[in-house]
């Protein structure tokens, strides 16, 4: 994974201090994303591997989790899962946070791995496959 590790810890550090804005980007509809966390945790397999032939693991993984209250984002997603679809796509999440004094935009480019639908809400966790500062 060519994640750069230092953009995220100054993205992680940022997050937990503040609350900055999200938005997810699909087709051409863009989409609030609320009560993110970004973590460093485990991924359920043994050793660094390809899975399913479609995509890379590592043992752990950077992930990130947030929740949509728009429910016309599911449609969106269903072909952007991992999982039995092999035909999946990156999310891209935009968002501005402050480093060094100076604002910065990022994108972060994500796997979804899992959702979680509510009456009024959809939760997100997908694992970060890439952040670029634009």
């Amino acid at each position: 994974m060519s994640l750069n590790l230092d953009l995220l810890k100054i993205l992680m550090e940022f997050n937990e201090r503040n609350s900055p804005e999200y938005m997810l980007y699909l087709n051409d509809d863009a989409f609030p994303i609320t009560c993110v966390s970004i973590t460093n945790s485990p991924t359920p397999v043994n050793e660094p591997t390809t899975r399913g032939g479609v995509y890379f693991s590592d043992k752990f993984a950077y992930k990130l989790k947030g929740v949509i209250e728009d429910l016309s984002v599911v449609p969106l997603l269903t072909e952007k899962m991992l999982g039995p679809n092999t035909e999946f796509s990156e999310l891209k999440i935009l968002t501005q946070i402050e480093s060094d004094g100076k604002l910065m935009n990022l994108e972060i480019f994500t796997n979804l791995t899992n959702s979680v639908q509510t009456p009024n809400s959809i939760e997100l966790s997908m694992i970060i496959v890439r952040l670029e500062s634009v």
